[in-house]
């Protein structure tokens, strides 16, 4: 199913939501919390590095748009310890959440099975999966806490259709896709909506990496495409449930 990027965020659509955006410190992460804020949220911007968190912070607030929350979480080394506090202090400091958006994610290297490097390759399933599976147990109860709650699972084509040579990423992506349709299917009686996406090529350092050749000015920048994640956390989207959803421009 096709999402159109072309949606006009409006201030305060998404006053009193509280949305937790993981990797929110670059990247698609960082226009998404951006634009989540300029729509009246509240994001916990959650990722590994404290100084690009709060240089993103300070975008957000220099702009005027909901105050953020920061929270400091490497997910390749966080245990069920980590994810419960993360569960206690929501609870705490808000009593329920209203979104989980799975964004951050490494990708690995490029090369084929036999020859992939097994530690890397076990990196890369903690953080796009081990992690993403702890941290939406944990958050399933706070999820439940809100009348119309949203998972949204960051995804790839070759999470859909197999590639040669994308290795631990298209497999964590494949696994993402199953992780998804499991948890709508079992949900699906819940207040909670679960889909994947596909945000499809953008100019972005992962992208870089996966196709140094390319032009990457060609490419539409995560700010022209963000606004997409601003319709799919509204009212617009509530039907929404186990779905393969694509951006397109």
């Amino acid at each position: 199913m096709n999402i159109s990027t072309d949606y006009q965020v409006t201030k305060g659509e998404l006053t009193a939501k509280v949305i937790l955006v993981t990797g929110a410190n670059r990247g698609f992460g960082r226009a998404m919390t951006l634009d989540l804020a300029k729509a009246g949220a509240t994001v916990i911007m959650l990722g590994r590095d404290l100084g690009s968190l709060e240089s993103v912070y300070d975008e957000v607030t220099d702009l005027g748009y909901q105050e953020p929350v920061l929270y400091p979480l490497d997910l390749e080394g966080a245990t069920p310890e980590h994810y419960e506090q993360l569960q206690a202090n929501i609870l705490e400091q808000f009593d329920q959440l209203d979104g989980l958006i799975h964004n951050a994610g490494i990708i690995g290297t490029m090369m084929p099975i036999e020859q992939y490097d097994i530690k890397l390759w076990y990196s890369t399933m903690q953080i796009n999966v081990n992690a993403v599976f702890m941290l939406t147990q944990f958050l399933i109860p706070v999820l439940n806490k809100s009348s119309d709650a949203r998972v949204l699972f960051l995804s790839s084509s070759v999470g859909r259709s197999a590639r040669a040579y994308w290795g631990a990423y298209g497999v964590s992506k494949f696994a993402i896709e199953g992780l998804s349709k499991t948890l709508s299917e079992e949900l699906e009686k819940t207040n909670i909506k679960v889909n994947s996406i596909d945000p499809k090529r953008m100019r972005t350092k992962m992208r870089q990496t996966a196709y140094p050749a390319e032009n990457a000015e060609n490419n539409p920048t995560p700010e022209s495409i963000s606004p997409a994640i601003v319709y799919l956390m509204g009212k617009q989207a509530k039907s929404l449930n186990g779905e393969q959803l694509t951006l397109e421009g």
